[in-house]
């Protein structure tokens, strides 16, 4: 009868310590393995959209005050509620957010610039005057010339085709024209944004979508409100009827061409709600943000962790 070999062993702790560390063997080539696959992925630079505070912010509030708003199929009026509805926006954004206003009828004009005293944009809602016309292309480029002071921005001279009619001095040298400037994505300025209400369609002043453009070549986007009937016909209240007809078909392409959103607000709860929805909304930018920075301090984790895990096993880190 053949004999089996066998392995003297002076203390069985000894078999039973093997055999319980057999495991640990494989977690650092494990977690180097892993490494190897997080820095893969960091080459290729992925991208996710990732939400994150919006750090230098500017808004422009452009709001219509043209004659149709005094009518009042937004109790009380269109005027109050928009009025109420802004004030209310102005209280919840965060201090540290500047607002600027500008209105428009037949023109527009910068009503309040970009401040973060709050009681002065109060001050300047509560002194709107309404007016005949709608130029909301007006309004649109307004705000740019004032979100971008350094791009040279003439409303006039773009209305006229040539300078503005402001009056100067003769020792005073005529503005050169605006540089030119190039295109950026939809939506990719960060710094600032227009939130546009109005309760119509454009009846003088810059084209809608002209403008439009402008702001989209720029990055900027834009809120729209839409406020009142969008079937045509209201009362003021005079009694006298008004066709007022809401242009939703422009003013959604203007919100879709900056990267923006469109709102209808029927009445002013809805409206109320909308400028409560904005003001979150611009808080939070949602930004397409590389992640090959985290994916590369993820592998360097491990690779130290895998590098202590083998020394300290191995009996070497003592």
């Amino acid at each position: 009868r053949r004999t089996r070999a066998a392995l003297a062993y002076s203390n069985l702790g000894v078999v039973r310590t093997a055999a319980g560390r057999s495991w640990r063997r494989h977690v650092p080539p494990a977690l180097f393995l892993l490494t190897c696959v997080l820095l893969l992925l960091a080459a290729a630079r992925p991208v996710a959209r990732v939400p994150l505070p919006w750090a230098r912010s500017s808004i422009l509030l452009a709001m219509d005050v043209s004659l149709s708003m005094r009518v009042g199929d937004v109790q009380p009026t269109r005027m109050v509620a928009a009025q109420e509805a802004a004030k209310t926006f102005l209280r919840e954004l965060p201090p540290g957010i500047e607002v600027g206003l500008v209105t428009f009828a037949g023109s527009s004009h910068v009503a309040q610039r970009a401040t973060l005293d709050r009681a002065a944009l109060v001050a300047s809602i509560d002194a709107f005057q309404m007016q005949l016309g709608t130029a909301v292309g007006d309004a649109i480029v307004q705000c740019l010339a004032e979100i971008f002071p350094e791009h040279g921005i003439d409303l006039g001279r773009m209305m006229t085709g040539t300078a503005s009619l402001k009056g100067r001095s003769l020792d005073e040298r005529e503005k050169p024209p605006p540089p030119r400037i190039d295109p950026v994505p939809p939506g990719s300025y960060d710094a600032a944004a227009i939130i546009l209400l109005s309760d119509g369609r454009r009846t003088a002043g810059i084209d809608t979508l002209a403008a439009a453009r402008m702001a989209a070549d720029r990055g900027v986007r834009i809120y729209v409100i839409g406020l009142g009937t969008v079937d045509g016909e209201a009362n003021s209240p005079d009694g006298m009827a008004i066709y007022m007809k809401l242009d939703e078909p422009t003013l959604r392409e203007v919100a879709r061409m900056t990267g923006g959103e469109y709102h209808h607000a029927g009445t002013a709860e809805n409206l109320r709600v909308v400028y409560q929805q904005l003001g979150s909304r611009v808080q939070v930018l949602t930004r397409e943000t590389e992640l090959a920075g985290v994916l590369a301090l993820a592998a360097a984790f491990l690779a130290a962790v895998a590098a202590v895990l083998s020394l300290l096993w191995s009996g070497r880190l003592r």
